[in-house]
């Protein structure tokens, strides 16, 4: 397939497509036209590269999964290098949610004592408690 109807069936643009090819996530191979050309295979690791971004993964920490895909694994997390990329995004994410949940307790203490203190309060803009 071209690279049009690659870029419409993966639900991205040629462009995209282009800058995979660029960063060696996809192959480059051209026909005798000149035309990019594409394969199954190639839609496969697309659909890879977009779950994992979806995720939160960024363009390199794909790359293991792709590799893995292009070496004949049945799916891309087969491998111990994208095992690896899955625990260190499970690290960051926890590390997100703790500083998350540090901000979210700090906030809702301080609304527990704006709306317990007994200042006047302000009577124009937003809601009141």
């Amino acid at each position: 397939m071209r690279i049009g109807e690659l870029a419409r069936r993966a639900g991205t643009t040629t462009r995209t497509l282009r800058y995979y090819e660029s960063r060696g996530l996809l192959p480059a191979r051209r026909a005798e036209n000149g035309y990019r050309t594409y394969d199954e295979t190639d839609l496969r690791l697309l659909q890879q590269i977009r779950t994992l971004q979806d995720f939160g993964f960024d363009l390199e920490e794909t790359r293991p999964f792709v590799d893995c895909l292009r070496a004949g694994h049945p799916a891309g997390d087969a491998c111990p290098a994208s095992l690896d990329v899955y625990r260190r995004k499970l690290a960051e994410l926890d590390g997100l949610i703790g500083q998350l949940e540090s901000i979210r307790a700090e906030v809702a203490a301080r609304l527990t004592l704006a709306t317990e203190t007994p200042e006047p309060r302000c009577e124009f803009g937003g809601s009141t408690p």
